[in-house]
């Protein structure tokens, strides 16, 4: 039989939200603030995709007030600001990965936060701190439910995402300990997702409504109305229910643990160690799926190597595990958004073009032969073992017999290879080109350079409310 007598996870978590210092080491702050770079960067493009225009067209009706929204003069109230703001950086999914979780977290985390920010004028400094706890809490709650909860295909970025932007949220409103647990318990009422909206427009709007969700739950909590206690781990709780009717079996039973991901809630040292320098983030520089990315690593460091062509290649085997070919599951990509989840597409685009980047994913690009003719020549060979069991393996068959075969435990941009302060200032001016020049880009990029110092974070979104290059004022 279950005990459900020992210490509640809410209780614990709630704690930790309203009492631990903010008191960060530098390397933890400085994370956080390169998450916010690569964040904002990915933000400019994604405020002119169409589910941007889509998003903001429905939500204004429902309530202004004086939160800024990425691309646009006008102001929405904090949730919806949010609400779009998320969808906006997760649009192009470009956006950072977090190991623990198996999620987007600074989508999620930097919209919630931002809105609240510049509806209270509160400062930089504060909202790295609220970073810094949202992500934790993010991470521990996705420890207990995974690898099984995202490998079951839920989205996690949606369903824990709401989980760290209310920590976040009720971080930076300073709730004290039993108004966080109950924030908390609020927000696994706002914990939905699945990985069937990949590859359509929904998907990015799952960022949006976490960070939505964040905001609503930490004001919910802070207006007194009451939660359930066993929400997160009870016979109905968000554990048992959302990994599955064999959550406690798969508990017990669990031999391999990666990323601190053991199907159990960390209660007796919630913020030892740090998640953010324990693990750090997967920094894409593909705008792509990230399951994806460790063999387009090997195309491109096998292509750099061995000088050969698209028409040198006589076939293509990925070898990589079950599950990264379960979020890249589209094999003849109809779209650009169906192509950011396509092994296929992303695999033949580094082959043929010898990059993938934003231009890569138009309606042009996508239907382009150079890429798509290559598709008949590249197969999958799902490995059943998690990411940490199995490296991706690419084998590439030149048409001259040669075999040559690269071996990837983890992408550029990762924990094993993060990008340098210039890297991310790099891929920042890339995000701009087209979309933010000039003056409007050095009045974004020096706001957020002096992010930390800011007394009023608000000044980063009013500098994030540009006009897009060759769009016409409202």
């Amino acid at each position: 039989m279950t005990d459900f007598s020992s210490p509640n996870p809410l209780d614990i978590y709630g704690e930790w939200i309203a009492t631990v210092p903010a008191q960060w080491p530098a390397d933890a702050l400085d994370w956080a603030h390169r998450e916010f770079v690569d964040t904002v960067a990915v933000m400019v493009p994604g405020a002119v995709e169409p589910v941007a225009d889509k998003l903001f067209a429905t939500v204004a009706p429902w309530g202004a007030g004086p939160c800024s929204v990425f691309g646009r003069p006008e102001t929405l109230a904090a949730p919806w600001a949010a609400l779009v703001n998320g969808t906006i950086a997760h649009a192009l999914d470009f956006d950072d990965n977090f190991d623990p979780p198996k999620a987007h977290p600074t989508t999620v985390l930097l919209p919630a936060i931002m809105a609240v920010a510049e509806e209270e004028h509160l400062s930089g400094a504060a909202c790295l701190d609220a970073y810094i706890v949202g992500l934790q809490i993010l991470g521990r709650i996705g420890q207990g439910l995974n690898p099984t909860h995202r490998n079951r295909g839920w989205h996690a970025t949606a369903t824990v995402g709401v989980m760290g932007a209310t920590a976040a949220v009720s971080r930076l409103l300073g709730l004290g300990a039993e108004a966080c647990a109950r924030a908390l318990s609020i927000a696994t009422s706002m914990s939905s997702g699945f990985m069937s909206q990949f590859g359509t427009e929904m998907k990015p709007v799952h960022a949006g409504l976490a960070a939505k969700g964040g905001i609503m739950a930490a004001r919910m909590a802070a207006a007194g109305i009451t939660a359930g206690r066993d929400t997160l781990d009870g016979r109905t709780g968000m554990n048992r229910l959302m990994v599955g009717p064999d959550y406690e079996q798969l508990r017990d039973t669990i031999t391999h643990i990666e990323h601190g991901q053991n199907l159990r809630f960390e209660l007796e040292s919630v913020g030892e160690p740090p998640l953010i320098t324990e693990h750090k983030f997967r920094v894409k520089r593909f705008p792509t799926c990230g399951a994806i990315h460790r063999a387009m690593d090997g195309v491109l460091d096998l292509r750099a190597a061995h000088g050969f062509t698209a028409a040198d290649v006589a076939r293509i085997d990925l070898h990589m595990p079950r599950v990264h070919f379960n979020n890249v599951f589209y094999t003849d990509p109809q779209s650009p958004l169906e192509a950011k989840f396509s092994a296929e597409y992303a695999v033949g685009c580094v082959l043929a073009r010898g990059r993938c980047s934003l231009a890569d994913f138009t309606d042009e690009a996508v239907w382009g032969e150079d890429v798509r003719s290559l598709f008949p020549i590249i197969h999958r060979h799902p490995v059943d073992k998690l990411e940490g069991e199995f490296p991706t393996e690419i084998h590439i068959t030149l048409n001259d017999g040669r075999v040559l075969k690269s071996v990837h435990e983890w992408p550029k941009g990762s924990k094993a290879a993060p990008f340098s302060w210039e890297e991310y200032w790099a891929k920042f001016d890339e995000c701009c080109i087209g979309v933010l020049e000039g003056d409007g880009r050095a009045a974004l990029r020096d706001v957020l350079t002096r992010f930390a110092s800011l007394a009023d974070a608000g000044d980063l979104m009013r500098a994030a409310a540009f006009t897009p290059a060759g769009k016409a004022p409202k």
